[in-house]
């Protein structure tokens, strides 16, 4: 190559005719013989179940911070969100100086830390790098170095505090317009938020200003949410957004509302719960409505159903006639985080513009598995699926079945695209990033490279619909003699009103503090006390994270009940603290409802 261009300079001085053919050999060599090659995969393909032919490398173990949603620049180079508080900065950048798929440089940058910069966003835009908090959007000129040295800029910011469905993930259309989201801070628009039988308010007052998409300029800075316009509502909790430009469309996936059965046992049963309702893969347009909270969709009757909160049982529907039909109806608690359309050439014909989808897995499906903790693909063509949705790529959780949140080894968070094709999953875990690559003949990829996924989807726990009785956690038989034989009474109380948030095995999860080690447990009982009967909203640290999500009023157990609980939290999963009794509860009670009752004064 140096003879060539020396050969090249030379010509240029003698005016040579050659130059033209030469010149045309020099291009060709650049674009064939120098574009780095496409890296081996790891030998267990990082630990992923593929299609055949497909391989996966470990672009890295672990970040420091952790990892949401990542983005690939056109030189290769990776930027990850990453997540609040254990991160030494907002955001990472990898590089691969070598070509083999690893990570050589890793450096952090824009660390601005404070109790609203929980990671959510990273995209590139027009030259831009994009990233989010839960209530900023910040951008970046993109400068040719690994990490950018022009200035952050501020583009949005939401003026309420963090509270439970924060998320800003970013779309942007092919007219300059940038789409993020106002989640609802409510479970489903009750009257005291998750607590059992507690009924929705209507018109639900949530709607106004959040629950929904706002469309905003993409290049303005300083923008507030009465500067956006809003777009699509109904929308509970959205991670995931993408536009679509092969029918140049906004797309989401959403996560349904939680606990039918915790808090409506009269009407769900607890399989009810544990599958339903359906995460839904919506299109939407302007004006669209997603149904919350009004209603949910449930993906085995395949239609939208009235919502408990507003007098559904399961079987009425009510006036769902304006409701935007979801493009795919998944099952229950998947959790899909993120979403991209395909538009590279490196994998088969049959992946280019469809949709690919990270379940980062659910947190709520005891005492049957918990579900997803995979990545999606659904195969689309005109902005339209044109098969059923399958399993890409599984293998993330580590274990088959995953009893507890924390089993898992691995969540697949954020999906990026890769200059050459390759596709990258970031877990929201450690911080591991996956690099996945096809390797085969594309033209003869079909049904063989696909059936060990298609028996996945039918067989592995975490993914398949689980049977109503031989899919429970405990010894099959009878569940329910097997509950009130063998489970002692505190377990019974804390396993019915406690584990679906902070699991069976007390370490929580991502959305739910652990009760292991926590000095909140552990610490002052009448603190500790006052959570149970008031509950508890808003952002607190917990054994140094951050948890910003709801504890409902818990106030109509006994307190014999409150202090049983409260007793096996604290001398269980590791923790040995004192019991309380149900006599200071009833004490701090009294305290509690005089205290009110001169609030009202």
């Amino acid at each position: 190559m140096k003879l060539l261009f020396k050969r090249v300079r030379i010509e240029l001085m003698m005016g040579s005719k050659s130059l033209l053919v030469l010149f045309s050999v020099l291009i060709l060599l650049i674009f064939f013989g120098c574009t780095p090659k496409i890296p081996s995969g790891d030998p267990d393909n990082a630990g992923l179940f593929l299609p055949g032919d497909f391989e996966a490398l470990a672009v890295v173990d672990s970040l420091k911070g952790r990892a949401r949603h990542l983005t690939v620049n056109t030189n290769g180079d990776i930027y990850v969100k990453l997540r609040f508080p254990d991160s030494i900065g907002g955001n990472a950048a990898l590089r691969d100086t070598d070509n083999d798929g690893k990570a050589d440089i890793i450096e952090t940058f824009d660390d601005y830390m404070d109790k609203s910069s929980y990671g959510t966003e990273m995209k590139i835009y027009n030259g831009y790098l994009y990233f989010s908090s839960v209530t900023r959007i910040f951008r970046q000129k993109l400068t040719g170095d690994l990490v950018p040295e022009s200035e952050m800029e501020l583009i949005l910011t939401d003026t309420q505090p963090p509270r439970q469905h924060d998320t800003k993930p970013l779309a942007f259309d092919k007219q300059g317009n940038m789409y993020t989201v106002f989640g609802a801070p409510s479970d489903n628009c009750q009257v005291d938020d998750r607590s059992p039988f507690s009924p929705g308010m209507y018109p639900c007052p949530i709607l106004e200003d959040r629950a929904g998409i706002w469309k905003f300029d993409a290049d303005k800075k300083g923008q507030f949410q009465k500067d956006g316009h809003k777009f699509a509502t109904g929308l509970r909790s959205v991670v995931g957004l993408a536009w679509n430009d092969v029918d140049d469309n906004l797309y989401a996936v959403l996560h349904g509302r939680d606990y039918l059965h915790n808090t409506w046992p009269d009407r769900y049963s607890v399989w009810e719960g544990a599958v339903l309702p359906s995460e839904v893969f919506l299109k939407l347009k302007e004006g669209s409505d997603a149904g919350w909270p009004y209603h949910y969709y449930d993906q085995m009757q395949g239609k939208y159903m009235l919502s408990p909160e507003y007098g559904g049982d399961g079987k009425e529907q009510g006036d769902v006639d304006h409701l935007e039909e979801p493009v795919v109806a998944f099952p229950g608690h998947f959790a899909p985080n993120d979403i991209i359309f395909y538009k590279g050439d490196q994998f088969p014909e049959r992946y280019r513009n469809g949709a690919f989808i990270a379940f980062h897995g659910s947190t709520s499906s005891a005492p049957y598995p918990q579900a997803g903790y995979f990545v999606g693909f659904v195969p689309m063509m005109g902005g339209e699926p044109s098969g059923p949705w399958e399993v890409f790529a599984d293998g993330f959780a580590g274990i088959d079945t995953i009893a507890n949140t924390s089993d898992a080894h691995y969540r697949p968070m954020g999906l990026a695209e890769g200059p050459d094709g390759s596709l990258y999953v970031s877990d929201s875990q450690k911080g591991k990033i996956w690099r996945i690559m096809y390797k085969g003949d594309r033209e003869k990829f079909g049904n063989a490279q696909l059936a060990a996924m298609e028996k996945r989807k039918a067989n592995a726990p975490n993914i398949k619909t689980p049977d109503e009785f031989n899919d429970i956690l405990i010894p099959k038989g009878d569940a329910k003699a097997y509950w009130d034989r063998k489970l002692s009474k505190d377990a019974k109380l804390f396993n019915t009103y406690c584990a679906i948030c902070h699991q069976r095995n007390g370490q929580g999860n991502d959305r739910f503090p652990p009760l292991n080690g926590s000095e909140w447990v552990t610490g002052d009982t009448e603190r500790l006390i006052k959570v149970i009967l008031n509950g508890l909203e808003g952002e607190i640290m917990v054994k140094g994270r951050s948890y910003n999500n709801v504890m409902p009023r818990m106030d109509m157990l006994k307190d014999d009940e409150i202090s049983t609980i409260l007793t096996y939290i604290r001398q269980n999963f590791g923790n040995e603290a004192s019991a309380i009794s149900a006599e200071e509860v009833e004490k701090i009670r009294k305290e509690n409802e005089e205290s009110k009752g001169d609030d009202a004064k």
